[in-house]
């Protein structure tokens, strides 16, 4: 018998909604690491960037080593995720950051930090997203301060707009939305993530064969 082994996916465990993310990838089918190295990054198939503050996010990440190993991956082509903080850091350019503020990009796309507002303008949403399994079922999106895509290129494909605000993209092997999937216990998002992991292992990696 031959069987394949599930995809290894990796969350970035600097700060954020690390632990909900990693819930949310177990229940849809991945293996998870957490990478707080950058040695941690060899072998993924994936990586997700969870919400949580991009500025600490950004400068954590550079203090641990793992800014440049990661702008290296995205620009490889490995499949990146990236919800709300997650979204700022897979933008090619962000408004109202910090002096300091630094990306990984990857997205041709210029995001507006906190453009709903403050914590206490959060909000949920059900939208309509033709790419996740059962679009006709709307899906509870969970807005925290959420950044919002103020302009993007020809080569990214809009997934979803609350009203006229592009809230969820996708450019090749990277996604990222505005809300955060991992607190609405809808994993639909998360399994998009892993069906793309899944193809970029297929198209990378020998079939991992056991015998039974």
């Amino acid at each position: 018998m031959v069987t394949t082994a599930p995809v290894l996916v990796g969350v970035l465990a600097v700060q954020g909604d690390v632990r909900e993310h990693v819930a949310a990838l177990e229940r849809s089918g991945a293996a998870v690491r957490r990478v707080r190295r950058p040695e941690e990054l060899e072998g993924l198939d994936g990586l997700v960037v969870p919400g949580g503050e991009s500025t600490t996010i950004d400068r954590l990440a550079r203090i641990f080593g793992l800014h440049e190993p990661v702008r290296a991956l995205v620009r490889a082509g490995l499949p990146v995720y990236g919800s709300c903080a997650g979204m700022i850091q897979l933008a090619d350019q962000i408004l109202d950051g910090h002096a300091e503020q630094q990306t990984f990009g990857g997205i041709d796309m210029t995001v507006r930090r906190n453009a709903f507002g403050r914590q206490v303008d959060s909000f949920e949403a059900g939208l309509v997203v033709p790419a996740l399994l059962e679009p006709e079922r709307p899906f509870p999106a969970v807005f925290i301060r959420a950044p919002r895509v103020e302009h993007h290129g020809p080569g990214v494909q809009v997934l979803a707009r609350v009203d006229d605000a592009v809230v969820a993209v996708r450019q090749g092997n990277l996604l990222a939305t505005s809300f955060h999937p991992e607190v609405s216990g809808d994993d639909r998002v998360h399994q998009l993530f892993v069906r793309i992991c899944c193809a970029h292992h297929a198209a990378v990696r020998p079939t991992v064969a056991t015998a039974s």
